[in-house]
């Protein structure tokens, strides 16, 4: 990998991690037509500059990921998810990772759902102020929600969304919630890869990829959280569904037709 791949590799990461439509998917999509090869460093590297991506979280809500309530929450969210993280870590490494067929069709499948959730979704009198006043049994069912974004292409964040929804969150604080969630998650994530693969990753030959896609993707975070919240005020999240479609529709055209 070059410093080139990195830098537009941190652009899809950065742009695609908090938007409902699948940050790994993109990142296999854009290495097939980057003519990045699959291999153990790349599968990592997909998993580890999204840490760029989280710190923007932290960066923006450090105030929230110092509240006690809120870190409850978050870690009750957790550990529905890291349980099934870890059970089905190998499997998903070794047969779903870099798989393009199974993101096209998650890509697909969950721009259907995006679209079907929305046009069938009735606002409620949604009583939540805040991430604070999520309950400990809603922050549990928004983690199995998440645990689905394993197979690549589904989207963490689509899935923590409508979950929320479902359970009649407002918008706003699910939104928040999703990232706020993010950062346990992904830190789980990326600990496990780094712990497994350390020595392959901080080589002198893949130090600066790694370095260059970790910062391009932290800036790039910021403006696409900033986005979603002003996109929320007044739109839903048909639009996503569409673009998930379409873009799947063409790549497959494109690289399988």
């Amino acid at each position: 990998m070059d410093i080139l791949q990195s830098v537009l590799l941190g652009v899809v990461e950065g742009v695609t991690e908090f938007l409902p439509i699948s940050s790994t998917g993109h990142l296999i999509l854009a290495n097939k037509i980057l003519g990045v090869p699959q291999n153990d460093f790349i599968k990592s590297f997909e998993i580890i500059i999204q840490l760029g991506a989280i710190a923007s979280v932290i960066f923006l809500y450090w105030k929230s990921l110092v509240n006690p309530k809120i870190l409850k929450k978050l870690a009750a969210a957790f550990i529905p998810t890291g349980i099934i993280g870890l059970l089905f870590y190998k499997i998903v490494k070794t047969h779903l990772l870099g798989n393009e067929s199974v993101v096209l069709w998650s890509l697909i499948l969950g721009g259907l759902a995006l679209i079907i959730f929305e046009y069938y979704h009735v606002k409620t009198n949604d009583t939540e102020k805040g991430v604070s006043e999520i309950s400990y049994g809603q922050a549990v069912l928004i983690g199995f929600f998440q645990s689905i974004a394993i197979i690549p292409g589904v989207s963490r964040s689509a899935a923590t969304i409508i979950g929320g929804l479902s359970m009649g969150i407002k918008r706003a604080v699910i939104v928040e919630f999703s990232f706020l969630l993010a950062v346990p998650t992904m830190l789980a994530a990326s600990g496990l890869d780094l712990v497994k693969n350390y020595s392959t990753l901080f080589s002198t030959e893949n130090f600066w990829p790694l370095a260059v896609g970790f910062i391009v993707s932290f800036v790039v975070a910021l403006g696409s959280i900033k986005f979603l919240l002003n996109h929320i005020q007044k739109h839903n999240f048909i639009p996503f569904g569409i673009y998930r479609i379409a873009a799947a529709l063409l790549f497959w055209m494109v690289f399988f037709g």
